[in-house]
């Protein structure tokens, strides 16, 4: 029986060499690989081998070689249709069965793929042409050349509404098959299917073989909507489980046994051109555990290197609640936060290799993250609120699966918290490594157009705190952005593999949006239950059109145009995730108020006093922006 190509590296890529192999062979690290004595002969001393990267074992004393099939079936006798469904069944991956329709969606696989590079040899056309003289000199000011653009296959799609679809067509490929590899988009009221990527220079995403499957497109425009561009969820593309550059990187990683992911397409280019080519970088979305497991296959402490800003210390701590189920002896992560809100380019453009060196150098473990980030949360200078850290802290460890670094991790925990006294101080650029001396309230240096000093407030009554985040009422901003967010999903479920994950952080107020949200989320891993036909039977058995009902008589007239099945995917796209990140900043805020009103109510400074009005302000803005976009919304 012939298994696709694809499904049989899905099951490798799930399943590392050495955890199949190392059921039967006692295996011990040496050096990049795994060593033990052979399973096929009788020796003294270890001639066989197995390696994670190179999804391979090979023994010396036999001979003999393969991969993860052929182990199974040299060692138990098995055919290789049982070997491909024993460790199917391990991985989690669906078999198909092969019948004259399954040997035709794998020829159309193919073909697929043979579209996608008639696409990327396009673009790459397209930008040594001469409507591609803006994108060199952008990729030029950016220091790629014309090596560069060729080793990562740089291209440029021009501002044409149908040139890719046209140069497409004249080699006979159908206009279905292109909306269906992402190629094409359609809109609201147009009949006719466009270029998804217009004046956009191109970033071809490859599998780990080297094909390309999918594109990034970063736009020339300033003004464009968005400025990097992801192809959607195709059946060649799937984002969660891929991460760009692996092709190129993973030699690299074997031989230097790290592998670094950084946040973007430019981002891993300008590791590559300062001597760090073992650099790879997620799709657009928080890393996951697909992800995680990729890393791990190259190295055992991948490093996380992310932008030194607000938003770069937020991506580690989504890492950190990834990571921490998972974590097994010997694999973790650690994280490098780059300074003054730098990314690697401007890194390596300042202090070249060795800057970034120092900063991977400096990568904190993830237990230091994890203090960090619990620490950071709010004050910890009673007693009452350093039992809530600990409370805190040991839920997070409850959820490390393996109960060898649990322990481990319990202990170091348990540690920091005996020596605790005070807030423990976050070094400049990292993360504390552990508790130190008690430190001074928050102080912040005055801005422009801050309001005046208050006076010393000593009682216990402080008249700001009537300024209070309590949750909203049902109808208010916060509920009717959570019922525009959820309901736009019921109505689009093909977008839940864009927002999947930022759905699941989301905190949400309104109780139907909650149970919706968990239905969402319930089916995300189920491609085929994401239609919308599909979506509505299902909550007709959960007895949720009610509460779907009244969620979506939450949304604002402005926005019911996403509840629209015919709604354009990419004005869509762009304003959910646009909404999500609204969603997740508000809420972050409004955590930070309640903070600074705690503050200021135990320590009437003028330093806290004024963090309260900064935060107020931020607010401020976010709901001016949000009532400004109700408004164009309605016009």
């Amino acid at each position: 029986m012939r298994y696709p190509p694809h499904i049989l590296e899905e099951i490798r890529t799930r399943l590392p060499a050495s955890d199949v192999v190392g059921r039967r062979v006692k295996l011990k690290k040496a050096g990049r690989e795994w060593r033990g004595l052979s399973p096929f002969n009788v020796e003294k001393s270890p001639s066989f081998y197995v390696n994670d990267q190179k999804q391979f074992y090979h023994c010396f004393s036999s001979g003999k070689h393969g991969d993860i099939f052929t182990f199974l079936m040299e060692t138990e006798g098995v055919s290789f249709p049982e070997a491909v469904e024993r460790l199917a069944s391990e991985a989690g991956v669906s078999l198909p069965k092969m019948t004259v329709e399954s040997e035709q969606a794998e020829a159309r696989r193919t073909g697929a793929l043979d579209i996608m590079e008639l696409a990327a040899l396009y673009f790459e056309e397209q930008l040594r042409g001469p409507g591609g003289g803006e994108a060199r000199a952008y990729l030029d000011r950016r220091g790629l050349g014309e090596n560069t653009r060729q080793k990562f296959r740089l291209g440029y799609a021009g501002s044409a509404r149908y040139a890719l679809r046209d140069h497409l067509a004249g080699k006979g490929i159908e206009r279905d098959t292109m909306l269906e590899l992402g190629l094409l988009a359609t809109a609201e009221g147009v009949a006719v299917p466009y270029d998804k990527f217009r004046d956009r220079v191109m970033f071809p995403i490859r599998d780990v073989r080297g094909r390309v499957v999918a594109f990034g497109g970063r736009a020339m425009q300033a003004e464009a909507k968005a400025k990097y561009m992801n192809s959607p969820e195709t059946p060649l593309f799937h984002k969660g489980r891929m991460l760009y550059n692996l092709d190129l990187a993973r030699k690299s990683a074997h031989d230097r046994s790290r592998i670094v992911a950084v946040e973007g397409y430019v981002d891993v280019i300008a590791m590559t051109l300062a001597g760090f080519p073992e650099t790879v970088a997620p799709l657009g979305t928080a890393l996951t555990e697909d992800q995680l497991a990729l890393l791990w296959r190259h190295a055992d402490e991948p490093i996380l290197c992310f932008d030194g800003d607000g938003a770069g210390q937020r991506a580690a701590f989504r890492a950190l609640d990834v990571a921490l189920p998972m974590l097994e002896p010997g694999k973790s992560l650690r994280v490098a936060m780059l300074p003054g809100g730098q990314d690697p380019d401007d890194l390596a453009r300042s202090g070249g290799a060795a800057a970034i060196d120092a900063v991977l150098a400096s990568a904190q473990p993830l237990v230091d993250v994890l203090w960090a980030r619990e620490t950071a949360a709010g004050a910890i200078d009673t007693p009452e609120r350093r039992a809530g850290l600990a409370k805190t802290l040991r839920e997070a460890v409850a959820g490390i699966r393996d109960e060898t670094v649990k322990r481990f991790y319990r202990d170091e925990i348990e540690g920091r918290l005996r020596g605790l006294s005070g807030r423990p101080e976050r070094a400049e650029g990292g993360y504390s490594a552990g508790p130190r001396a008690p430190r001074a309230p928050f102080q912040r240096r005055p801005r422009p157009g801050d309001p005046p000093p208050s006076p010393r407030i000593v009682t216990g009554f402080n008249p700001l705190l009537k300024v209070t985040t309590q949750a909203p009422v049902q109808g208010g901003r916060l509920a009717k952005r959570e019922a525009m967010i959820v309901a736009s999903l019921l109505a689009h479920p093909e977008l839940l593999g864009i927002e999947e994950e930022a759905l699941a952080a989301l905190e949400l107020v309104n109780p139907d949006a909650q149970v919706l949200r968990d239905l969402l989320l319930e089916r995300a891993a189920d491609v085929d239950a994401l239609e919308p036909e599909l979506m509505e039977a299902r909550l007709r058995r959960a007895g949720l059109e009610e509460a779907h009902a009244r969620l979506t008589a939450l949304v604002t007239s402005g926005d019911r145009w996403m509840l629209d099945p015919h709604a354009d995917p990419a004005r869509l796209e762009h304003t959910l995730h646009q909404a999500v990140i609204l969603h997740r900043q508000a809420g972050a805020l409004h955590n930070e108020l309640h903070q600074a009103e705690r503050a200021l109510a135990e320590d009437g400074s003028e330093a806290n006093f004024a963090w309260l009005c900064d935060v107020q302000q931020q607010l401020a803005v976010i709901a001016a922006a949000e009532a400004e976009a109700e408004v164009s919304g309605q016009e």
